[in-house]
């Protein structure tokens, strides 16, 4: 029997981190070699991208600089990058403004301060809420990227059954948000509970959300049932309920606000003498997973019904929201099974999710 075979849109994933370093060039090559048309790529650098133009210093990067070293790396290939500004309290209105106006500056990127990798820079969302920074956001058509997760809670109040960090933020931050800027576009990124889910369904169309792969196909089970650390990012993988409100979220046929950002974050070391560093890589593999996702959630990706709720999440929804076209160019994905590799470095070796959690993928990426 001939498998089944989707020709889809080159796709775009609109939340990925390419780091810094001679490393740069094997991310931004695994990206392109799973049909990946564009990338928002995440500004967490060391140190943070948090000036639109100018020099790189010891204190800070801009988008223009960082975005001639992904360049350098290959990044040249993409049809689409966008680098959102790291918001810090060195953000100003004028800032935002003028990068704006010159076109370097499509979004913006929230930390919640300590929250993730490289977020000691992020300041408290109430020092933002109200203030001129948003304002000149909307002012200038500027999208605001929302890691949202609350800062500074006990571990008691972190994580339980009855909340989290994530579902903190979205019952208390996000509405604060929303009535203090009801124009502000804002993409809720990586969400992982029903709570974000409920918040997004609510808003108007000025609200989206990307979801990544693991959390459609895991929980806090996987990560624990065997300790599997190269499971552990940020936010971490939540309860089956949660899953299930994602899963039922994306694919939905018609629907327009959730789209593909992976999260794709390379660790040479992921287990630390001091813990865990967060974030799962995916580069090379993100397609398949995702498919294997929709698949395991009861979608038929050999009707047409099915194969356009997949190609809107990966390939439309987000250029849509962001406001650029939908790439012309196709690429295949096939129902055949296939492995992963460690991805090689001059850094190091990389693990991707599939090799970390012992998982056959599914699809193969037809080259």
């Amino acid at each position: 029997m001939t498998p089944l075979k989707l020709e889809l849109p080159r796709w775009f994933d609109l939340h990925a981190h390419f780091r810094q370093g001679p490393a740069m060039p094997a991310y931004v090559k695994a990206h392109l070699d799973m049909g990946c048309a564009g990338v928002l790529a995440m500004p967490n650098t060391r140190p943070p991208v948090s000036r639109v133009t100018g020099a790189a210093t010891e204190d800070f990067w801009s988008i223009e600089y960082y975005r001639g070293l992904l360049e350098d790396a290959g990044a040249g290939a993409f049809e689409k990058v966008i680098i959102p500004l790291y918001l810090t309290r060195d953000a100003t209105a004028d800032m935002i403004a003028a990068g704006a106006t010159s076109g370097a500056l499509e979004a913006c990127k929230y930390y919640p301060p300590h929250g993730t990798t490289n977020s000691e820079h992020g300041v408290p969302m109430a020092e933002f809420i109200g203030g001129d920074v948003l304002r000149a956001m909307v002012d200038h058509d500027v999208v605001l990227c929302i890691h949202g997760e609350q800062h500074a809670l006990p571990g008691d109040e972190y994580l339980s059954r009855k909340q989290s960090a994530e579902s903190i933020f979205y019952r208390e931050a996000m509405p604060r948000l929303r009535d203090a800027h009801p124009d502000l576009r804002i993409v809720c990124e990586h969400i992982t509970t029903h709570e974000a889910v409920d918040f997004v369904k609510s808003a108007d169309d000025e609200v989206a959300a990307s979801v990544t792969p693991q959390h459609l196909l895991y929980t806090l089970g996987h990560l624990i049932q065997g300790l599997r650390y190269h499971l552990y990012c940020l936010p971490i993988v939540k309860f089956e309920e949660d899953r299930a409100a994602l899963i039922e979220a994306v694919t939905q046929p018609g629907q327009k606000k959730y789209f593909a950002g992976t999260d794709s974050a390379p660790h040479t070391t992921k287990a630390t003498d001091c813990g865990c560093a967060a974030g799962c890589f995916t580069g090379g593999c993100a397609p398949q997973l995702y498919a294997m996702a929709f698949e395991a959630a009861g979608v038929d990706l050999a009707t047409p019904v099915g194969a356009d709720a997949f190609a809107a999440f990966l390939s439309n929804n987000g250029p849509e929201f962001y406001g650029f076209p939908s790439s012309l160019e196709k690429f295949a994905l096939v129902r055949e099974a296939s492995q992963t590799t460690e991805l090689v470095t001059p850094e190091g070796k990389v693990t991707p999710l599939p090799l970390g959690m012992q998982t056959e993928l599914a699809w193969s990426i037809l080259h």
